[in-house]
């Protein structure tokens, strides 16, 4: 029995060091963590159980040489905080982390697991796509995971983390998870590298300008979290998964972080500019009413004329939807709807109550917004927020002109409670603008035209510049002190928590992508 043991650690201890030295040397000298000891460091101290462990490849024919254990990737289960997490980890010293059938087969096994059990699913994502020497079968592997990806959508939380190069189809599936992240200058993503592009478009592009996290986190809207190092993304992982229910069926874990729910916010009362054109910085609100200033920005880096993230209001997560007026004045533009929508989606799937603060001029005009379809995907904003049966709370800061108003969880369509400070502007569009088109007769004819149209505009924003039209009609649930925003909040997330809704039978919904 001992000579068994012995070759069971001898098998053991050959897995532990799948790499050779050299690979692992190649690694290192990059500044990156080794599969290993990303799972080590990402996961409480002791907490992994891994899972084939002993797994190899069967492609005796393919011309891949030796058969090393784990096959380039490291599954298994542990812990973050003390709440389950399942954990892939491509081992890019092994085969180049590229998927064969037996890798992914480890990784099906694992995501079928972790689905079962109600846990969220992280992947760290270090390998150079499908195996060419096994070829169709890897393509088919792919498959697989796309499939389970879909499956486990909106049932548990799904995260990638990107740790080196991710190419072709290997970009698909972190591409449907919940959340991508990201590492300047070694993560990259693209469906075609810097050479390809050369020959088929004769553009010169860098691999970093091509794939990199800044170029997904500012400009395609991949990359939802980007980090100056391997640790600090991993710890970003961590942070998040704190806000985050282990599935569908449960809440959002709850963590009193000592901040007085009676607190007022004194500072509220004076942060709008005099001007109603003149900007100020929505974050500095948000942080204001939530529990400790604490705001954990969902694509700080994209579409930056709104904000979302997630942060805490009495102990219990939220999700955090603004306008931002300091970044085109708040509009809503395609990127900026298309941000917003995807992140309302993910807080209703995993339980997470909507807070929403609203300061929208409109939509963005132009040529290029017509033909880029705002009209489409500023639908996905509102379909979202119509679809979510989360607690949702609106507060309006200041403008909340025409349709945008609507988009933007308004009470019509179905925000549980709306508040209002007394700077509100609810109405069809500004000003300036409705005096152009209400009294353009009365404008052309008159003897001063602009004595009369600063007459009328003052008439106007007297009239409807202000939330107790809305109030009277009860479009406003109340009109509050700004002071008194997270005191209101706060009540109302409460008296929220036993919410209830009745969603019709249907198999889904077509929202309009």
């Amino acid at each position: 029995m001992q000579e068994k043991i012995d070759d069971l650690q001898r098998r053991r201890e050959e897995a532990y060091h799948a790499g050779s030295e050299r690979a692992v040397e190649r690694q290192h000298g990059k500044g990156k963590l080794l599969a290993r000891e990303r799972i080590e460091y990402f996961l409480d101290d002791g907490s992994f159980h891994e899972l084939d462990l002993l797994a190899r490849h069967r492609a005796h024919d393919a011309g891949l040489g030796e058969r090393p254990y784990t096959d380039g990737v490291i599954t298994g289960w542990g812990t973050v905080e003390g709440r389950k997490v399942f954990v892939f980890s491509q081992d890019f010293t092994v085969f180049g982390g590229a998927l064969g059938e037996v890798f992914a087969e480890k990784i099906h096994k694992l995501m079928d697991l972790a689905l079962k059990t109600g846990a969220p699913l992280v992947g760290l994502n270090d390998g150079a796509g499908a195996r060419i020497q096994e070829g169709v079968v890897s393509l088919a592997s792919y498959g697989g995971i796309f499939r389970r990806n879909v499956q486990s959508s909106g049932v548990i939380p799904q995260i990638s983390v990107i740790l080196g190069p991710c190419a072709g189809g290997a970009v698909y599936s972190p591409a449907m998870t919940d959340f991508i992240f990201m590492v300047r200058e070694s993560s990259h993503m693209f469906i075609t590298g810097p050479d390809v592009v050369k020959t088929v478009t004769g553009e010169s592009v860098t691999l970093e300008e091509l794939g990199g996290a800044m170029s997904h986190a500012t400009k395609s809207g991949v990359a939802t979290f980007v980090s100056d190092d391997e640790k600090a993304c991993l710890d970003d992982v961590r942070f998040l998964l704190s806000y985050l229910p282990a599935n569908n069926l449960e809440q959002p874990p709850v963590d009193d972080l000592g901040d007085d729910p009676d607190r007022l916010c004194p500072e509220l009362d004076s942060i709008l500019p005099d001007s109603p054109n003149l900007p100020y910085d929505m974050h500095e609100v948000v942080r204001s009413v939530v529990d400790d200033g604490e705001f954990f920005e969902y694509f700080p880096h994209w579409a930056k004329s709104i904000i979302c993230g997630f942060a805490r209001v009495d102990g219990h997560p939220v999700g955090v939807v603004g306008n931002q007026p300091m970044v085109l004045a708040g509009v809503l533009d395609i990127e900026s709807a298309e941000k917003a929508a995807r992140f309302v989606r993910t807080c209703d799937a995993f339980n997470i109550p909507l807070l929403t603060f609203v300061d929208v001029p409109g939509f963005l005009p132009g040529v290029d917004q017509e033909y880029g379809g705002i009209i489409r995907h500023g639908a996905k904003l509102l379909y979202a927020f119509c679809e979510a049966s989360v607690p949702r709370i609106s507060v309006i800061t200041r403008k909340a002109y025409g349709g945008a108003y609507v988009v933007m969880d308004s009470k019509s369509i179905g925000s549980d409670l709306a508040f209002a400070w007394p700077s509100a502007e609810l109405a069809v569009m500004g000003p300036q603008g409705a005096v152009e088109i209400v009294y353009r007769r009365e404008l052309q004819q008159a003897a001063d035209p602009a004595t009369r149209r600063a007459e009328l505009v003052e008439e106007y924003t007297e009239r409807y510049a202000n939330p107790y039209a809305a109030a009277e009609r009860g479009f406003v649930d109340d009109v509050i002190q700004p002071a008194e925003t997270r005191r209101k909040v706060i009540a109302g997330f409460r008296v929220l928590r036993s919410k209830r809704e009745d969603l019709p039978q249907r198999k889904h919904g077509n929202v309009p992508l």
